[in-house]
Order: C-alpha cells, then structure tokens, then sequence
C-alpha cells in the first residue's frame, strides 16, 4: 500500500484481468442485446446470470446504502449513473449507458458503455464519440511515474476542445482492486502533475460522463439515479486500466485495449 492506494503484484493483476474480463464480456452481450421494446430489468437479468455463470458476483447488487437492487446501473437519456434497472421498455432513439461490475476470486472489474437504441439524433451519437474518445485520451495520458492529474487533464482536454459539453460535476473515476471503490480519486477535470502518482500495480477505473447541457446532477427519488439539472442527455463510459512498462493495459477491454491503442499509436502493456 502507497499512502492508503493498493498496489498489486503480477498475479493480483491477472486475477483482476479475469474479473475485467467477464465485465467486457457480459457489456459486449448488452450491447448486442439493446433494442427498441426490451426493458432495463431484462437487459440486468442477462448480465446476472452471464456472470454467475462465468464464476462472479455482481458487484453492484446489495452495495451501499440503501442497497443497489440490481446487477448493473442502466442509466436513460438525461440519467447519468446509477440507474436502476426496471419496467423503462427502451425506444427507438433513447440513449443508455450500462455499467456492469463484476467480483472474481475477491478481485474487482468495472467498466461502462453508452449505447444508441436505434437511430439517435446527431447530436447524441456526436456525444457519444466525444465521451468515448475522451476515456481512451485518459488512457493514454497515463504512463509509469506520471500522476493521475495528467488523465484527468486529457480527458478534460479531449471534450473541450469538441464543443460546449458538460462534465458532470463531484463524481469521479476511482481506485479498484479488493474494492470497487478506493483511493485514489480520478476527476474528469485537472491539471496535469498533480495527484497520485502513477506505479506499477496501480489500477484505476476511469470513467467520463458529459451531458449535451450543464454538468450538474441531481438525485432523483430513487436514491441512486442522478439526471442532469436540466434534462439534457448524457453519455458515460468506463475502462479499468493499468500501466506497465509497455503502456496500458485495459483489463476489462475483451483484447486488453491493442486495437484502440493502436489506433492512436500506443503499444499495450498486457495481453
């Protein structure tokens, strides 16, 4: 442990890899499974039994208080994070992140994806790449002895310099390991040079969320969905990622993140 962060050995990190993995891989069965008239709860029963059945335990089910009642947080058009899958039956042109955590031998993998129902208005899809870019600018930005501040200033950079977005306010990427949740913080927004420094053994799941309108949220009478202030819509992305001497390695991405990187000329540190 680094001042209160958890540093993993090799073998912790492949553990996590297999974690990461079936997040990847019940994220890519949503993704396909998402259509007009099939409802977030269906969509949160496929995620359940494909991570029972691949040896983990949702990670959302039953965390904190009150406790999250489902196995992935499915958030619609101006919810951001953490809604709770039901009876919503998705249309054609609505916009829905899944995020999906998953527990494998006590090791954590988290990760989210947006996903288009149907044809979505232009400006949606627009958000949509710009969100998604903006998480693998992070991912690049990270390297061995730089500082978490250098990812949240890239992924700050990437979405200002493509319109006037919103980065939703006081909710951050974070630490994963042991927990879901644990030191340190990754802000959307920074400076570069600041904050943890970045060491081998550290993993980080960093995740943007940017609105069409203001980044403020608020929470709606569930206790658990936040919307944007203003009703505008909103996409959200996450990767759990570390670094190694050869560059990131993207524990839940099915290929360890090698085709994005290479598109962006960044070789991968894993496998």
């Amino acid at each position: 442990m680094v001042r209160g962060v958890e540093i993993k050995t090799p073998a912790q990190l492949d553990a996590m890899r297999r974690a990461g993995h079936l997040v990847g891989e019940t994220l890519e069965l949503l993704r396909e499974a998402v259509a007009p008239g099939i409802t977030t709860a269906e969509l949160d029963s496929l995620a359940e039994q494909h991570i029972r059945d691949g040896g983990g335990i949702p990670s959302f089910k039953g965390y904190a208080q009150p406790p999250f009642p489902a196995s992935i947080c499915a958030s619609v058009n101006d919810e951001v994070v953490h809604g709770i899958p039901g009876a919503r039956v998705l249309v054609d042109g609505d916009v829905i992140s899944i995020d999906c955590g998953a527990i494998v031998d006590g090791w954590h993998g988290d990760a989210a994806i947006s996903v288009a129902v149907g044809a979505v208005r232009p400006e949606v899809g627009a958000l949509m790449e710009v969100t998604e870019a903006a998480l693998w600018a992070g991912i690049v930005a990270g390297r061995l002895g730089g500082r978490v501040g250098d990812i949240s200033a890239a992924v700050e950079a990437r979405v200002r310099a493509a319109g006037d977005y919103g980065i939703l306010e006081g909710f951050t990427g974070h630490g994963i390991g042991t927990r879901m949740h644990q030191p340190p913080d990754v802000p959307n927004t920074g400076r570069p040079g600041r904050g943890q420094k970045i060491v081998r053994g550290l993993a980080l799941a960093i995740e943007p969320m940017v609105t069409l309108g203001s980044p403020y949220g608020v929470e709606l009478d569930d206790e658990w969905t936040i919307a944007t202030s203003d009703g505008s819509w909103s996409a959200h992305y996450e990767h759990t990622v570390t670094w190694t001497p050869d560059g990131p390695w993207v524990l839940t991405a099915l290929d360890g993140g090698q085709a994005r990187l290479a598109e962006l000329g960044v070789l991968c540190g894993g496998r």
